[in-house]
């Protein structure tokens, strides 16, 4: 039998059981690049205006250091500059996501060991997920390439390779964590903090000019594509290169190993003391992706407060863009308005964390770790709210590290940061509640909790620049929160949004008092 066999049969499972989430992405992803072209082009609609904001924000290393440097100015090419980075950051956590899931999740529930008691290869699991992940980033890369012919046919399909080439460098970089880890929460962690390391070594590159350390970042390669200036068409072979060269590590890795095992297998630790409760032992579980979480938002916050100040030089005269910071972060001055953006930010982005860490209950039931703690005298009620404690009161810590980040960077008064900061979190528990829901209910649609985090993302950050009418944007609860620092505090929004989080997780823990668990 052929280490592929089985491929085919597999590829198939996986992308029928990706069939909502992969267009999602796709559209999503895709979608707001190509949208960006109607914006960009509304607010500088001559080609002196293009040139002067292209100038103006290569002038600022702050902005440079976000939004990498911009190498033309016609449209395409600030949509390229304005847009690309960050749909390479998606579609890598996309890849990576879907990756993990169709290797280590499925070695890890026991599903693959089932499958693989067929005519599977020992190398078809992996190559069928990687085909799955292969194929959103095509449909991605055709939805940016589609969306932006008009502005250049050779542009726009340079910029849909950088991104999807992106996506796949962390699809393969997954496939070896995924061998590596014992378990798909790890597996994620491990690719998020190396994508995020990605963007940091970026970021450091563009700010200060050194090209080398661009260089030397997956995500900074997507830039020096150069999308609508003169591509640079060689600096897609080094994504090819990345993409073998990982693939031939993780298939290597994978024809050593058996099914459920790992290279890095967990320490078994101790069944008494401080893992003798329910509370304790998600605690322990969750401890280290949350230090991980609250160390990149204190570093995410010393970034972004030390660009307070140049976003406010670059934007001193450009109305177009302070009508955008402005309809981001509120009509309280332009450096209120641009902190109510990056708190805002901040909020959603946290949002992931909550999920996930929610989810995690999902994962602990489909792995079968659930069933003996729950067959001692643990009700499931008090199984669950350790890990919602974790959950919901991580994202105040997570909150808490951004505002004191941004503080020490900005140099101000820590009280309004905070403030605001501390006020997303009704809006984060309502997006962490509707995950609870979706387990405790619905347990075949958790999924769905990903979806409604990702478009309330990309409505929050997205959707101003668009300038999408309001009862769109307020689909998303950020929507409905006042822009601090700056706006007078309402407090009717906050306590709606506390009281619906707390019917949704009521219905979602009586939902799974009823149900029976998944097996």
């Amino acid at each position: 039998m052929s280490a592929l066999t089985g491929t085919g049969s597999l590829a198939r499972l996986a992308l029928r059981r990706d069939r909502l989430m992969l267009p999602l992405w796709a559209v999503v992803v895709g979608g707001m690049v190509a949208s960006g072209a109607g914006s960009i082009g509304a607010l500088y609609d001559t080609p002196a205006a293009r040139a002067r904001v292209a100038a103006s924000m290569n002038a600022n290393s702050s902005i440079r250091s976000l939004y990498g440097p911009v190498f033309g100015d016609s449209t395409g090419a600030l949509v390229a500059w304005r847009f690309g980075v960050f749909a390479a950051v998606l579609a890598a956590v996309m890849s990576l996501i879907i990756v993990v899931r169709h290797t280590r999740e499925e070695e890890e529930t026991g599903r693959q060991e089932m499958l693989s008691a067929g005519r599977v290869g020992r190398r078809a699991p992996l190559t069928a997920a990687l085909l799955t992940a292969l194929t959103a980033n095509t449909a991605v890369a055709l939805v940016i390439t589609a969306g932006l012919a008009g502005e250049g046919a050779a542009g726009a399909l340079a910029l849909g390779l950088a991104v999807g080439g992106t996506g796949m460098v962390f699809a393969t970089m997954a496939a070896i964590v995924a061998q590596l880890t014992e378990s798909a929460r790890l597996a994620k962690g491990l690719t998020a903090a190396v994508l995020g390391a990605a963007f940091l070594l970026r970021a450091a590159g563009d700010a200060g000019g050194a090209s080398a350390l661009t260089w030397l970042s997956p995500v900074g390669w997507a830039g020096n594509v150069r999308a609508f200036a003169s591509e640079r068409w060689w600096v897609l072979v080094l994504m090819v290169a990345a993409v073998a060269a990982q693939t031939a590590v993780a298939y290597g890795l994978a024809g050593r190993r058996d099914v459920g095992m790992s290279f890095l297998p967990a320490r078994p630790g101790p069944a008494s003391g401080r893992l003798a409760t329910a509370g304790a032992l998600a605690w322990r579980l969750q401890r280290g992706g949350l230090l991980g979480w609250t160390l990149g938002f204190l570093a995410a916050g010393l970034v972004f407060g030390g660009m307070v100040e140049g976003a406010s030089d670059l934007v001193g005269d450009n109305a177009q863009a302070r009508q955008i910071f402005e309809r981001m972060g509120g009509q309280s001055g332009l450096e209120n308005a641009f902190l109510a953006a990056m708190t805002d930010l901040f909020g959603m982005v946290a949002t992931l964390y909550v999920v996930g860490s929610v989810l995690r209950l999902h994962g602990e039931e489909t792995s079968g770790r659930a069933e003996p703690i729950l067959a001692n005298a643990v009700s499931r009620l008090r199984w669950a709210a350790g890990h919602l404690l974790v959950a919901f009161g991580g994202a105040v810590l997570l909150m808490v590290a951004a505002a004191t980040g941004l503080t020490l960077s900005y140099g101000r008064d820590a009280g309004p940061v905070l403030g605001a900061a501390l006020a997303q979190l009704p809006a984060v528990w309502a997006l962490g509640g509707v995950a609870v829901l979706l387990y405790g209910a619905l347990p075949k649609a958790t999924p769905t909790a990903w979806a409604a985090a990702g478009l309330c993302l990309a409505l929050g950050w997205i959707g101003p620049a668009l300038d999408l009418p309001q009862p769109v944007l307020n689909v998303s609860p950020f929507g409905h929160l006042p822009k601090l620092p700056g706006a007078a505090v309402s407090w009717p929004p906050l306590l709606i949004l506390g009281a619906l989080t707390g019917t949704l997780v009521a219905a979602g823990l009586t939902g799974l008092r009823r149900r029976d668990l998944v097996t």
